[in-house]
C-alpha cells in the first residue's frame, strides 16, 4: 500500500509490479483494457463518503437530510449506489430528473432546482410527483402553481434566497452573493416571493433554501448565512418554515497543498450555525438539508490518459500531450482549476521533471495542468489525473469530434464498465441529413 494521499481515492495502492492501483485494479491494465481517456471510480470510496455524510449529521442528533447534487455526475451507476445508501437527490434539469427516476429514486426524495425551469420540466417533475420544488424567482411561482393545479395536487416548495454572503471561492462557482442569477434577493424580493407562495392554493411553503457556492474551505460563512435566514424567518413568520437548506459546497483536495475541512467539521458548522441562529429568535431549529456534490464524488474518480507527443521548447518548457483534454475535463479552462497528475506506470519514481500537460484539441488554451511535476515521461505512458470525479463527465462534450470517455467502477480487484465510450456513429446519431 502507498502512503495516504489526500488527492487519490482512499483505496489507492501500488502493485507488486510498481503500477498505481485503485480498488486493487491496476490502472495501466485498465487503460489497456478499456482504452483512454477513461474515468475510473472507486466504489468503496463512494460508499464510504456517502456513509460519512449521513453519519456526520446523525451523530450530532440534529434532524437532517443529505441530498446528492447530481449535477456533479449523474451516471446511473453512481445514482443507484447513492440511492441504496439512503441519500436523496437534487436535479437541475429534465435530463437530471429523468436520470434520477431511471435510477430508482423515490420521487419524494427528489428536489427540483434551477434558475430557469421550463414549463416542460416543471410539468414532468409534477407528473412524477417530485417531493419538493425550489422556487427560484417570481415567474416560477405561477408556473409551478399552474402545473400543480393541472395535476390536481398541492406542491411542496422551498423559496431560494440569496443571503448576501460572498464566500472565498472562484467567482464562477460562487452563488450566495447579492449579484447572482439565483434566488430572491433578501432586500424586498424574498418577502414578496414568500407572500405570493403562501397566497397560492396549490403551493405549500415548507422552507428556505440558500447555497453559497462550491469548493468552500472556510466554514465560518455558515454563521452569517444562518443568521440572515433566521432573521428573515422571524420577519415573515416561521410557522411554515420547517426546513432550511444551507446547500453543499464542501471543497475537496485537488492538489497535495489543499486541506479541506472534514465532513464532520462541515456538518458541525452547518448544524451549529442553524441551531444558534434560530434559537436567538426563540424559534425551533428547522430540519437541515445539505447538498454535497463535488465532496461526494470528486475524489472518488480519476481520469486516465495516454501520453502522446512530447515537445521540448528549449529554454521555455516541455509539452506533454494526452489523448483527451477540454472535451472530457473542462474545469481547468473554465475557471482555472488546478490538478496534480500521477504517472500510473511509475507512481513512486522521483517527480523531477516539469511538464505542461495539454490536450489534443485545436485550442491553445486546452491545458490540463500548466506546471506538472512528474517523472520523465515516455510516449505511451498512462497519466492519472486524480480528483476528477465531479464535473468531468458531467461537462464532457464532443468538441473536435471527440467521443466522450468510458466510465469504469472498480472494487475488490474487479472492474466493470458502467458507461461505454461513445462511437463516431453516436456523435452523428442525431443528425437528419
Amino acid at each position: 500500500m502507498m502512503a495516504e494521499n489526500q488527492v487519490l481515492p482512499s483505496t489507492a495502492s501500488v502493485t507488486a509490479g510498481g503500477h498505481l492501483a485503485i480498488g486493487d485494479c491496476d490502472l495501466v491494465a485498465l487503460a489497456d483494457e478499456f482504452g483512454t481517456p477513461v474515468v475510473v471510480y472507486d466504489e468503496a470510496h463512494l460508499r464510504a463518503t456517502a456513509r460519512e455524510f449521513v453519519h456526520a449529521y446523525r451523530s450530532l442528533g440534529c434532524t437532517a437530510e443529505v441530498i446528492y447534487a447530481s449535477k456533479a455526475y449523474f451516471g446511473l451507476a453512481v445514482l443507484r449506489l447513492l440511492r441504496d445508501e439512503g441519500l436523496s437527490i437534487d436535479v437541475a434539469s429534465g435530463g437530471e430528473l429523468h436520470a434520477a427516476l431511471a435510477a430508482g429514486f423515490p420521487p419524494e426524495r427528489i428536489y427540483l432546482h434551477g434558475n430557469n425551469k421550463t414549463p416542460r420540466e416543471v410539468d414532468e417533475a409534477l407528473a412524477a410527483r417530485v417531493g419538493t420544488v425550489i422556487i427560484d424567482g417570481f415567474d416560477e411561482i405561477a408556473l409551478v402553481a399552474d402545473a400543480a393545479a393541472r395535476h390536481g395536487i398541492v406542491q411542496r416548495v422551498m423559496v431560494r434566497v440569496t443571503p448576501g454572503v460572498d464566500p472565498v471561492t472562484h467567482s464562477a462557482i460562487a452563488t450566495g452573493q447579492v449579484d447572482s442569477k439565483f434566488g430572491f434577493s433578501l432586500v424586498g424580493d424574498a418577502q414578496r416571493g414568500v407572500a405570493a407562495v403562501r397566497a397560492s392554493a396549490h403551493l405549500e411553503l415548507v422552507g428556505l433554501h440558500a447555497h453559497l457556492g462550491s469548493q468552500l474551505f472556510d466554514l465560518s460563512v455558515f454563521g452569517p448565512t444562518a443568521r440572515v435566514l433566521a432573521d428573515f424567518a422571524a420577519e415573515v413568520g416561521a410557522d411554515d418554515i420547517g426546513v432550511v437548506d444551507l446547500g453543499g459546497g464542501l471543497g475537496v483536495a485537488y492538489t497535495s497543498g489543499h486541506a479541506p475541512p472534514s465532513v464532520a467539521e462541515f456538518a458541525q458548522a452547518q448544524a451549529t450555525a442553524l441551531e444558534t441562529a434560530f434559537a436567538a429568535h426563540g424559534l425551533p431549529t428547522p430540519k437541515l438539508l445539505c447538498e454535497p456534490g463535488r465532496a461526494m464524488v470528486g475524489r472518488a474518480g480519476v481520469t486516465l490518459y495516454r501520453v502522446g507527443g512530447i515537445k521540448p521548447v528549449p529554454g521555455i518548457r516541455t509539452y506533454a500531450s494526452v489523448d483527451g483534454g477540454m472535451s472530457d475535463l473542462l474545469r481547468p479552462m473554465l475557471y482555472g482549476a488546478v490538478y496534480e497528475p500521477v504517472l500510473a506506470d511509475r507512481p513512486e519514481a522521483p517527480a523531477d521533471r516539469t511538464y505542461r500537460v495539454v490536450g489534443k484539441h485545436c485550442e491553445s488554451g486546452d491545458i490540463l495542468v500548466a506546471e506538472a511535476r512528474l517523472p520523465e515521461l515516455a510516449v505511451g505512458d498512462v497519466l492519472c489525473l486524480p480528483a476528477t470525479g465531479a464535473y468531468g463527465v458531467a461537462m464532457a462534450s464532443n468538441y473536435n469530434g471527440q467521443p466522450r470517455p468510458a466510465v469504469v467502477f472498480v472494487a475488490d480487484g474487479a472492474a466493470r464498465l458502467v458507461t461505454r465510450r461513445e462511437t463516431y456513429a453516436d456523435i452523428l446519431g442525431r443528425d437528419r441529413v
